[in-house]
């Protein structure tokens, strides 16, 4: 099945502009270059780069910065809006570079686009020099499992109300704003920690980070209730030899059953 990325790749790229959305724009963006602040990365994989606006913030004269995204008219509108860019047409699950080729990589936004997570952080492992870094920014599972109901408000208008269901599953499900259409996956937080210790990474930084900008408003007001982001670093085994054959916990065996039966009902709809 198509993940609407294709189709929707003209309107991304309006609602995207060169400064992002609002929670690109006020949170995120400040949230994962103070990560990168005084810090000697030297090749740089931005995995989902899309248009590629978050590679044109990276420039150093000490980093190569590559971009890598399966969309080709994303790739294309990248390459023209930075001609003298890296940008690549390619999937996280199996990645065009050989083993060992960057010492950072960036996921922003772009885990909850990634069908097959373990295939991708098993490719994330490959392609980092030993003792590589892995920045992350990703919805919150909450978020994701509550879909479209994450910012009702009670009577009083005190208060958010927040109806979350199957949230220890994984499943997609379309999300559609402003002429986009596009396949995004929920998994429980459990699922994305398990699956980067289970290739040995080591988790270095954790937050739910809130706007940055000091605005007042109703959606500055809606981030600072519930956080919408979290972002994560996770740092490989300094020493390849260490880093273990990958064996699904106990929470990754009861998803996988899980989606088995939430696939079904899915195909089943389809029809």
């Amino acid at each position: 099945m198509e993940d609407g990325w294709e189709a929707s790749a003209g309107a991304w790229i309006d609602v995207m502009g060169d400064e992002g959305d609002w929670g690109r724009k006020h949170v995120l963006d400040a949230a994962l270059l103070a990560r990168l602040e005084g810090r000697e990365f030297s090749r740089i994989l931005d995995v989902g780069c899309g248009e590629g606006r978050f590679c044109r913030m990276l420039p150093h004269p000490d980093r190569t910065v590559v971009g890598l995204d399966p969309t080709e008219d994303l790739i294309a509108c990248a390459r023209d809006r930075d001609p003298h860019g890296d940008y690549q047409v390619g999937t996280a699950e199996q990645m065009p570079f050989p083993g060992g080729s960057f010492d950072l990589i960036v996921s922003y936004l772009s885990l909850i686009d990634i069908s097959g997570l373990q295939q991708a952080v098993g490719e994330f492992s490959r392609v980092l020099r030993p003792g590589g870094t892995v920045l992350i920014a990703n919805l919150t599972s909450f978020r994701t499992a509550s879909l479209k109901n994450l910012t009702n408000r009670d009577e009083s208008d005190r208060s958010f109300l927040c109806s979350v269901d199957r949230y220890m599953e994984e499943f997609w499900y379309w999300s559609e704003w402003s002429g986009i259409r596009v396949k995004n996956w929920h998994r429980p937080l459990s699922a994305y920690m398990s699956a980067f210790l289970q290739h040995g990474f080591e988790l270095r930084f954790f937050d739910e980070p809130l706007p940055g900008s000091g605005e007042s408003n109703d959606q500055a007001d809606a981030f600072r209730r519930a956080p919408f982001f979290v972002t994560m670093e996770w740092q490989s085994a300094a020493d390849p030899a260490a880093r273990p054959n990958p064996t699904p916990s106990p929470v990754s065996r009861t998803i996988n059953r899980q989606n088995r039966r939430t696939r079904g009902r899915q195909m089943r709809s389809i029809r």
